[in-house]
């Protein structure tokens, strides 16, 4: 029989408990670890853990343990309702009520250029930047609409003014963006397209 460490072991131990309820044993003629109290019991290594076992029924620390029962007892109160009188505003409804931060997204990131060249192409991407994760959104750009006169490309200063209808959820709108070129960012709004367009 090759168990006689076992047998060997003649330590008597004692069980110690620490601040969070969590219990483990230790030699008996040490010092008790930092932060770990007497448990009440000593004994061979075998008694002890068999005494641990009875006694420790619930590993989580004691923290935990109050937390939770906290938690049962007082629920998170749930989020207040949005302002909207709607129990959920949609982000098309959202976006079409006042000014929203917006950025022009043209690659490379930054570039006037890149811009230019979106405006050139007819085709611009814009992204309100205060929804959840960002809503990036491209239209086809409405010549008439869109009006680049205080714009100066050359020198990436002034204001451009890009306007075109796309569909969102949906709902067909038309994007409006103010967009300044030194920094390619400004606000914009959405504005729902009347449905009786149909002729």
């Amino acid at each position: 029989m090759s168990s006689h460490s076992e047998d060997e072991d003649k330590t008597i131990y004692k069980v110690v408990v620490n601040h969070e309820e969590q219990y483990s044993i230790w030699p008996e003629y040490k010092e008790n670890p930092l932060g770990w109290n007497d448990a009440g019991k000593t004994g061979p290594k075998a008694e002890c853990l068999a005494f641990v076992k009875e006694v420790w029924t619930d590993m989580r620390p004691l923290s935990l343990r109050k937390k939770m029962e906290e938690m049962a007892q007082n629920p998170p109160a749930s989020p207040p309702p949005t302002s909207s009188s709607e129990p959920h505003e949609s982000l098309v409804d959202k976006l079409c009520v006042g000014e929203h931060p917006v950025i022009a997204s043209v690659h490379p990131e930054g570039s006037v250029q890149g811009f230019k060249d979106a405006v050139d192409r007819g085709y611009v991407r814009v992204k309100f930047t205060n929804t959840k994760g960002g809503t990036e959104l491209g239209f086809k750009l409405d010549k008439d609409a869109s009006d680049f006169k205080e714009a100066n490309f050359e020198e990436g200063t002034g204001r451009g003014r890009v306007a075109g209808d796309l569909t969102l959820d949906y709902v067909r709108v038309r994007c409006v963006a103010n967009i300044d070129l030194a920094t390619l960012a400004g606000e914009g709004h959405l504005e729902k397209i009347g449905e009786a367009s149909s002729g």
